[in-house]
């Protein structure tokens, strides 16, 4: 006899065993999801017949662990063949479980830190707290202070005050060559920033940050690759409004373009940071700090029509959400920089790069042709530094020739 789950999912017969009442909540919960009705039709048939195998050993609700769905897995492999997104499904439903509070979380024990380990958690934890340095720095700069103390420590007590230039010197020395110019910059910035917290702490009293040589550059700083405004023109007018999808990805691109927001802050943009009364947009850039920016009419316009007529309903307070099930905010700002990507290849645009940094660069790079200031190119883009901003004054030769009065009593 069959039997019907929320009008969605039609199963050989009823549901059995300890998950049984609860098959018909996880329906609804994946169906909010976003998920196509055939991976939901999957997922639920799998957790039926998950609670149909718990019952046959004799595990309760409560006893029920991620080491269950493995040894059901491989009993299942030797049933039917697996299917390619069984694990997962399985996993979605114990993560299911565990929010309801309908099986506890499992006790994982961490590993004991090492010394070093806890070294470099006490410096994250400073740059976080203490410094409150966006999250992508303190990504980038951990990393190279572990491998420095790893190579000067190994698996030994960390002794900070035995440290000197010499060390210093010779670890950028010897990694420098293997890195990238930009990594290896970011390998010298982290480690200035280490050595001066260290010495702040009063491990060590001299001034090592001094110490860390400067990586070599003999180049003068390239001028920042910008898109074009013809070529912004030719990607917005290729994004079909039609779709949902579209909706979302013009939006997207109007406020990179318009506004020259960082990849990062459009993918945290949240319902709460835009003021359709004062036609205001609360960004938060680096560092956490917060840059008041007004809407543009063109800009509000696109967001309005993605809200009202693409965004997935869900209770995620980002703006913008994954197109495709589970519905939810990008994870970073990679997701913005994979719809730039996709977005200029399919409109056939050659640019000399396929970033989303490009547009930022556009906008500043037209403000300084129309006469803006660097410091209000600086305030539209958020620098907290001048310096940052001059580097939009490097323009090329043939940019000079268009702005060059005539010479007096014809060509020489």
């Amino acid at each position: 006899m069959k039997f019907a789950i929320n009008n969605q999912v039609v199963l050989s017969r009823e549901p059995e065993g300890p998950l049984a009442a609860h098959i018909g909540t996880f329906t609804a919960f994946i169906s909010a999801q976003g998920y196509a009705l055939y991976s939901i039709h999957r997922q639920v048939h799998l957790a039926a017949c998950f609670s149909r195998w718990l019952k046959q050993k004799g595990v309760e609700r409560h006893f029920i662990t991620s080491e269950h769905t493995r040894q059901y897995l491989r009993y299942r492999a030797r049933q039917v063949k697996l299917g390619q997104g069984d694990a997962a499904a399985l996993k979605h439903l114990i993560d299911f479980l565990r929010s309801e509070g309908l099986i506890p979380a499992e006790k994982v024990s961490a590993p004991r830190p090492t010394p070093v380990e806890h070294c470099a958690q006490a410096y994250e934890q400073h740059l976080r707290e203490a410094q409150a340095l966006a999250e992508a720095t303190i990504l980038n700069y951990v990393p190279f202070i572990l491998s420095f103390l790893k190579w000067l420590f190994g698996d030994g007590p960390v002794a900070l005050s035995h440290l000197c230039a010499h060390d210093v010197v010779t670890f950028v020395q010897r990694q420098a060559p293997r890195l990238h110019m930009k990594r290896a910059k970011l390998m010298t910035s982290a480690l200035r920033s280490f050595l001066k917290y260290v010495r702040y702490r009063g491990d060590v009293a001299l001034d090592l940050a001094a110490a860390v040589p400067v990586v070599a550059n003999w180049s003068t700083p390239s001028i920042p690759r910008a898109i074009s405004a013809d070529q912004v023109h030719q990607l917005l007018a290729s994004i079909d409004r039609r779709t949902a999808m579209g909706r979302r990805d013009y939006a997207i691109l109007l406020l990179l373009a318009r506004l020259g927001l960082r990849s990062s802050e459009v993918a945290f943009l949240e319902l709460d940071d835009i003021d359709w009364n004062t036609g205001t947009l609360s960004v938060r850039g680096k560092s956490s700090l917060r840059n008041e920016l007004p809407l543009p009419r063109e800009v509000g316009k696109a967001i309005a029509a993605y809200l009202c007529n693409g965004r997935p309903f869900s209770a995620s307070r980002r703006v913008f959400l994954r197109a495709k099930a589970p519905i939810r905010g990008f994870r970073g700002a990679s997701g913005v920089g994979s719809i730039v990507r996709h977005s200029l290849k399919r409109a056939d645009i050659k640019a000399t790069t396929y970033g989303a940094h490009q547009f930022r660069h556009g906008l500043a790079t037209e403000m300084l042709r129309q006469g803006a200031s660097l410091g209000e190119i600086g305030d539209v883009l958020g620098h907290r530094h001048p310096q940052t901003t001059k580097i939009y004054t490097q323009v090329d030769l043939e940019a000079l020739r268009t702005l060059a009065l005539p010479w007096p009593g014809g060509e020489q």
